[in-house]
């Protein structure tokens, strides 16, 4: 679990607390990005699912008909996907399963709900707060797509029909599962994708730790410029600190550039640190 205090909240006392951020900010892992398949799915509603054709033309593993082609769609879903997320960080939506809530969890739900229709019973649902943040993705929902709720990838090799049936795919993907088969690698050097602003909203960012030996692995989610109390900054993520029996954890939302700077080396994104795995893209938006 990575944990930081609570300084790093900054909507609207960073003023107040800016010069403590940096040494409240201590993240520590435990098993909290990788529960078991047997905990509770998160809630999910009735899908039908659509006639897709189950090609797989770039084979990685992902069928054609679940790929997102069009600029506009895999825009539309880039902002669902991070708003969603950084919502998280101001106000957790009660269709968020608290079982399923960690750092995997936060990819797994975002994910979802930015795939489904956004009609006013879906907002009622999620909470306040919510507004149409983008057009809805036109290629298919999530109540009609071609994975229907199973939409993460459990196992190498390329995509065939059998594989939904078989259980290589499933509603749940802890963080290792996310980066072994749900994504594709970009960088490890943020700066080269910086300057030609190649990292995108929905990115993710993978660690691993070897010393939690049972889960350890976790994932950051990349905003960019926030929505919301963006400050003018273009480097934003968002995460859940993952929980424990002791501790539910929390959402954090960040800049990359703080990270950078951590006490503990381990957590800084930088291509020098061993532990940082790098930045990785969706396999539907590849």
């Amino acid at each position: 679990m990575v944990q930081s205090s609570d300084t790093s909240r900054i909507q609207f006392n960073f003023g107040q607390r800016g010069i403590s951020f940096l040494f409240g900010l201590v993240l520590f892992l435990t098993c909290a990005c990788g529960k078991s398949p047997q905990a509770k799915a998160e809630k999910v509603k009735t899908s039908s699912t659509a006639a897709p054709v189950w090609s797989d033309s770039d084979e990685d593993g992902i069928p054609d008909a679940a790929e997102l082609y069009s600029f506009d769609d895999r825009t539309n879903f880039r902002r669902w996907f991070a708003t969603i997320a950084e919502m998280q960080f101001y106000n957790l939506s009660e269709a968020w399963n608290p079982e399923q809530r960690d750092c995997a969890g936060l990819v797994r739900f975002a994910w979802r709900e930015a795939l489904r229709r956004h009609d006013r019973i879906w907002f009622q649902g999620m909470g306040q707060g919510y507004e149409a943040f983008a057009p809805d993705v036109k290629a298919y929902s999530l109540e009609k797509g071609p994975l229907g709720e199973k939409l993460f990838r459990t196992e190498f090799g390329v995509f065939a029909q059998g594989d939904l049936s078989s259980g290589r795919f499933s509603e749940f993907a802890d963080a290792r599962t996310l980066k072994n088969y749900n994504v594709a690698f970009l960088t490890r050097d943020r700066r080269q994708f910086e300057k030609t602003n190649l990292l995108q909203p929905g990115d993710l960012l993978f660690f691993h730790q070897p010393q939690a030996r049972k889960y350890p692995y976790h994932v950051m989610i990349f905003l960019g410029a926030a929505r919301i109390a963006g400050e003018g900054a273009s480097d934003w993520v968002v995460y859940h600190t993952g929980a424990s029996p002791q501790d539910k954890g929390e959402v954090k939302k960040v800049r990359l550039a703080v990270l950078a700077e951590h006490p503990n080396p381990r957590w800084r994104p930088v291509e020098t640190n061993q532990n940082f795995l790098g930045f990785y893209r969706l396999k539907i938006l590849q």
